[in-house]
């Protein structure tokens, strides 16, 4: 039995992994400030006697430490803890700094002092930038984010770098797309349902519906994360995706509206992208993950379809 830490524990992604470990058998404890994460995603947790729940924030090193407390014998940290809303870091920098980069920070200063071997990093594929069509893999370059969220999990993949270096036995960096389905608690498949049930009449959609991405179920990418902790190695990088070339905002909507409110009107803007700091193309390498014997389950239009119906579930209970 392994003893797991998941920052960002109460998450979307950590409460998902959470189940995952606890599944099998392993000890969990999640820790998270709940600025972003919810106490309801891990609810159903709560009476399994290999997990706790601790709420600190992970930025504060301090904080973390004493949260961790007297807790023997972990050995893997899943750092998932972030800032999610990317327009929040755009508007205010701060914030990705904070919940995205510090977090990082504390957690390896904790990770050295109380010597815990194993890190595994949920980064982004925000950290390339716009490669336009061009097919982005592991070895492209040079990264140039265009959001404070991709800037501030670039320089958390280069302090984990560092610190592999220094005094951790092992990393595994995680680089995946939009990650969609529940316990959602943001994302664009969530924006719709709430604008739907607000306004059932029609859906405004920002920007003009052509925006194409690669769209990952979260059972997909726990898969993905674990079967990349198996694998032997120091230091690993990964690109974690579907093997297609995603889905346009256009289709999202319309399958949203097709089961949330199937006589709305979709209303879209004119910009090709949403908002400052969104990537409106790209095109996702996973050829070398698929070469270790993982594949997804689902494409992103199958994701996207089961996501849709999990989410309307969640929010419109049907």
């Amino acid at each position: 039995m392994t003893h797991h830490l998941i920052s960002g524990g109460a998450g979307f992604i950590g409460a998902n992994l959470a189940t995952s470990l606890l599944k099998d058998g392993h000890r969990v404890l999640a820790i998270d400030d709940l600025s972003r994460g919810r106490i309801e995603t891990i609810h159903h947790l709560t009476n399994n006697p290999n997990f706790d729940f601790r709420q600190a924030d992970c930025a504060d090193r301090d904080a973390l430490d004493a949260a961790i407390g007297e807790a023997e014998g972990i050995t893997d940290v899943w750092h998932m803890a972030a800032n999610s809303d990317i327009p929040a870091g755009i508007a205010d920098p701060r914030i990705d700094l904070h919940q995205t980069f510090m977090t990082t920070f504390a957690i390896l200063e904790v990770m050295k002092a109380r010597e815990i071997p194993n890190l595994h990093f949920a980064s982004s594929s925000a950290i390339y930038g716009d490669f336009g069509e061009t097919m982005i893999h592991e070895d492209i370059g040079p990264l140039l984010p265009i959001s404070n969220y991709g800037a501030m999990k670039l320089a958390s993949e280069a302090q984990i770098r560092a610190a592999v270096e220094a005094f951790l036995s092992r990393a595994d960096i995680f680089r995946f797309p939009n990650v969609i389905g529940v316990p959602a608690t943001h994302g664009v498949i969530l924006d719709f349902v709430h604008k739907l049930r607000n306004t059932p009449e029609e859906l405004q959609v920002l920007g003009n519906g052509t925006q194409q991405k690669a769209y990952l179920h979260v059972d997909d990418l726990v898969r993905a994360m674990r079967h990349i902790a198996e694998i032997p190695g120091r230091y690993q990088l990964f690109n974690i995706g579907p093997t297609d070339d995603g889905v346009t905002v256009s289709m999202i909507a319309e399958t949203v509206r097709d089961v949330a409110s199937p006589s709305a009107s979709i209303i879209f803007g004119e910009e090709s992208r949403g908002w400052v700091g969104d990537v409106p193309r790209f095109r996702y390498s996973v050829d070398r993950l698929i070469n270790t014997g993982w594949e997804p389950s689902l494409s992103s239009q199958e994701a996207v379809q089961r996501a849709v119906a999990e989410i309307v579930a969640q929010e419109m209970g049907r």
